[in-house]
């Protein structure tokens, strides 16, 4: 049950990067399933984050759709904490493609400096140490003079 879950959810996007599902963005902390009750439990970005109402209601009506389901329960979790290690690969390409330069991956080595989602060029400066939301930052690309947003390692 726990992978057909997963696989509904992962129709469910961040409400912020449509490109983005909650999957790979590493919002889904457990599933439990017994006798008719599905729970699932969510770990958000931030506790402020304004979408939080919009992706409970998204998963509990995706989740409502598997006929075994006959209740559901949809919780934010603050522990553990979730940060920018839970982004699977495949989320990291969908962040690129929506043009924002993804987050190191996990026990990276320290990046040399930012690289352009759009060109690939690390020739890229910091205009702005917040962007639309506080986990990003707005950078220049001087190679292909595009702005775009960086998430932050969290």
């Amino acid at each position: 049950m726990r992978d057909v879950v997963l696989e509904l959810l992962k129709e469910v996007k961040d409400p912020e990067i449509p490109t983005l599902n909650i999957v790979d963005l590493g919002l889904v902390e457990a599933i439990r399933f017994d006798r008719g009750r599905l729970e699932i439990d969510l770990l958000p970005t931030f506790t402020g984050c304004p979408a939080l109402d919009i992706i409970r209601a998204e998963v509990m009506e995706k989740a409502r759709t598997l006929p075994q389901v006959e209740e559901v329960a949809v919780r934010f979790r603050l522990s553990p904490a979730w940060s920018t290690d839970r982004i699977t690969e495949a989320g990291r390409a969908q962040l690129k493609a929506f043009g924002i330069a993804p987050p190191q991956p996990p026990k990276a080595k320290p990046a040399e400096g930012v690289t352009c989602p759009y060109c690939g060029s690390s020739d890229a400066v910091m205009e702005a140490a917040f962007g639309p939301t506080r986990c990003r930052s707005i950078y220049y690309c001087r190679n292909c003079r595009n702005p775009f947003e960086k998430m932050k390692e969290l």
